[in-house]
């Protein structure tokens, strides 16, 4: 067997983008890479657990797991794996993680983390026949929440859609789940092949994006777990709020993809009732910066949404971004919240770079 290098990249992603609630993703300029080696098998070789040595740098160094059998992105390629009769990795494969998004904090770590271990899967076990949409399905048997994966798969800023699945197709053992939903996580080695998707799962479709709007992304320094962000929701909701949601999400597509952007139109556009309101009690700030930023008084700005479940806030501007970020951070600061802020731009989904 001769030996194989490649990187896999998978960027970042936005969710909601105001009143786009578990509908619309924005994938951006803030990549996860992995850098993969698969050597030929030597008398001299290591054994690692499931012929994986996994190594990571970055993010939340110091508690992320490097069993192949319990990180998140390992778990997911080895269920691709399974499903193609393949019990483990190649003998002597390296996964090398380089993670430079924040973890919990809303800009879709554990999203990007089951895209790219999808992706790992397929190449290490030489299943070119799966196409991206196919892969999609794999994805959202582990990640029900399709707009951060959409986005980090796909690229862009995407509508998705996700297929109701039966209690069968989701009662397996062996299917692992992402980390944001709740235990058991599932990808148990029972020795059986796991049942693979069915297909079609999931749909998306690309919206365009006007090229003069940037992503100012401002980021507290303390997680928001999205089951917990999940929990503060309703059950049930008015119908006045769902309305005044489905008014907004009707026009937000058509307005960030008009150029020059309309910013009074974006900023009505990205208004929302059924998450923001209630997450407030987690992010302390959340409620004055969305309602005191607008483009009237901040030059430059569009609007300013909760990025997935936050903490992060996602200033939309075209100008003025670090005027922007720091008016939000000073706002933060009041409530003894450190902040940090990058300007991010809409990126293209994963791609696979082979290098030997």
């Amino acid at each position: 067997m001769a030996s194989q290098s490649f990187i896999i990249k998978s960027p970042c992603s936005s969710a909601n983008i105001g009143p786009g609630f578990d509908v619309i993703g924005l994938a951006l300029s803030m990549f996860l890479e992995l850098h993969v080696t698969v050597d030929p098998p030597t008398s001299s070789s290591e054994n690692y657990p499931l012929n994986c040595k996994l190594t990571y740098e970055g993010e939340g160094e110091d508690e992320i797991p490097l069993d192949p059998e319990v990180n998140l992105i390992t778990r997911v390629a080895l269920y691709v794996l399974r499903c193609h009769d393949q019990r483990a990795f190649p003998k002597n494969t390296h996964v090398h993680v380089k993670n430079p998004i924040p973890l919990g904090r809303g800009l879709g770590s554990s999203g990007t983390a089951v895209v790219a271990g999808v992706m790992l899967g397929k190449e290490v076990g030489g299943l070119h026949h799966l196409t991206m949409e196919r892969l999609f399905d794999f994805i959202l048997m582990i990640e029900r929440h399709p707009d951060n994966v959409g986005a980090s798969l796909f690229g862009g800023f995407v509508g998705t859609y996700l297929k109701p699945l039966t209690p069968e197709d989701t009662a397996r053992v062996e299917i692992p789940l992402s980390e944001v939903l709740p235990a058991p996580q599932g990808g148990v080695d029972t020795g059986d092949r796991p049942p693979e998707p069915p297909v079609g799962i999931g749909h998306h479709i690309k919206f365009p994006w006007a090229p003069e709007i940037k992503a100012v992304a401002i980021i507290p320094e303390f997680e928001v777990p999205t089951a917990k962000a999940r929990q503060v929701l309703p059950a049930e909701y008015p119908r006045n709020d769902v309305t005044f949601n489905l008014q907004r999400i009707a026009l937000l597509p058509v307005a960030l993809g008009q150029s020059p952007p309309d910013p009074e139109l974006i900023y009505l556009a990205m208004q929302d009732k059924l998450h923001q309101p209630y997450r407030q009690t987690l992010i302390p700030g959340l409620t004055e910066i969305v309602e005191s930023m607008t483009p009237a008084t901040h030059p430059g700005l569009l609007g300013v949404c909760l990025s997935g479940a936050g903490p992060t806030i996602l200033a939309l501007a075209t100008s003025n971004f670090e005027e922007i970020a720091n008016k939000i951070i000073k706002k933060f600061k009041e409530n003894n919240i450190v902040c940090s802020w990058k300007v991010l731009e809409p990126a293209e989904g994963t791609t696979v770079v082979r290098t030997k």
